[in-house]
């Protein structure tokens, strides 16, 4: 592996891997996985989100008609994005992230209906302007055909974690900027890629809706990288949002799941603090495994339900309130 690219691995970085490890098991946790509709939600919050970072003006309702098949009014390029992301958001589990050739075939299902140079590379210079400033000057068109076959050998070679690895060729994505146009949504969508082939629930986490609420500081800090000639801090800000995207959907799956079950448990509390076993003869429950997975755990996930004795959760002593 000849070329590495420049971060370090911070104690924050570990903390931050750590932590999201944490909260992916409390989603292993939940029973079964999200529903069909809170799974196209998603999918459509993520395709409104990455475009809106680029300009794309349509709306989640618009983009939900398109996504079913409906006519929709407006301007017949963002329309076109809006039918490119949906392809290839569909065909993103099917990709090799280590592959070019599917990097630019992603790239084709991404911008062929508003690209004629759709899945290839640049030939021409190109820079990034933030309003009339040019904020960053992309590698010579001609430099392109070395270095991402460089980065995809770092990307595939590199014992680097995934959440890393991601968060890195992301960076340098933006940095090579290999394509005319479409950039930004690839380097986001691969990021989803290379996480996804680590832990499937990737596939279904709308990462780009958080990047899009932090919009200014998602430039700022690519900026920021680009000075220092370092990605750490863009290493950080990205599990940072990654984080926050799965605390946000244990909450949603947790609320698309406040299921019959956690409903009847609610319905058999108050604000009195009861034991398992009070909670569990109201409901006329035996097996405390199924009470405290398919009913427990959501409700506290959900924050309906607090603790007698928070700072010791494993106390046989603990006892559940309403919140």
């Amino acid at each position: 592996m000849s070329y590495q690219p420049p971060f370090s691995i911070s104690a924050r970085i570990i903390n931050q891997i750590s932590a999201i490890a944490e909260q992916l098991g409390r989603l292993s946790t939940l029973q079964g996985q999200p529903s069909p509709q809170l799974r196209k939600q998603n999918r459509i919050r993520t395709i409104q989100s990455t475009l809106a970072i680029e300009g794309n003006s349509l709306s989640l309702d618009q983009i939900t008609a398109i996504l079913e098949g409906k006519r929709v009014l407006g301007n017949t390029r963002e329309i076109a994005e809006v039918q490119g992301a949906i392809r290839a958001t569909v065909a993103l589990p099917t990709l090799d992230p280590t592959s070019i050739h599917h990097f630019k075939e992603a790239h084709y299902l991404l911008t062929s209906d508003i690209l004629t140079e759709a899945g290839k590379f640049r030939k021409s210079q190109v820079g990034i302007h933030k309003g009339e400033q040019i904020v960053h000057i992309a590698p010579s068109a001609k430099l392109v055909p070395n270095l991402m076959p460089d980065l995809f050998d770092w990307l595939k070679a590199s014992p680097d974690h995934a959440l890393i690895k991601s968060s890195v060729f992301h960076y340098e994505l933006e940095f090579i900027h290999p394509f005319i146009d479409g950039n930004g949504r690839m380097g986001r969508l691969w990021q989803t890629l290379i996480l996804g082939q680590w832990n499937s629930l990737f596939y279904l986490l709308p990462i780009e809706s958080l990047i899009k609420d932090q919009q200014n500081r998602y430039y700022q800090v690519l900026e920021d990288a680009d000075r220092a000639a370092d990605i750490t801090k863009f290493i950080e800000f990205m599990l940072d949002i990654i984080h926050d995207t799965l605390i946000q959907n244990s909450t949603d799956q947790v609320s698309d799941q406040v299921s019959d079950q956690v409903q009847q448990l609610l319905s058999i509390m108050d604000d009195q603090y009861r034991s398992v076993q009070e909670l569990m003869a109201r409901l006329k429950l035996s097996h405390k495994p199924t009470f405290r997975k398919n009913y427990l755990l959501p409700a506290r996930l959900a924050g309906l339900v607090q603790m007698q004795y928070p700072d010791k959760p494993r106390s046989p002593k603990q006892r559940y309130k309403k919140s």
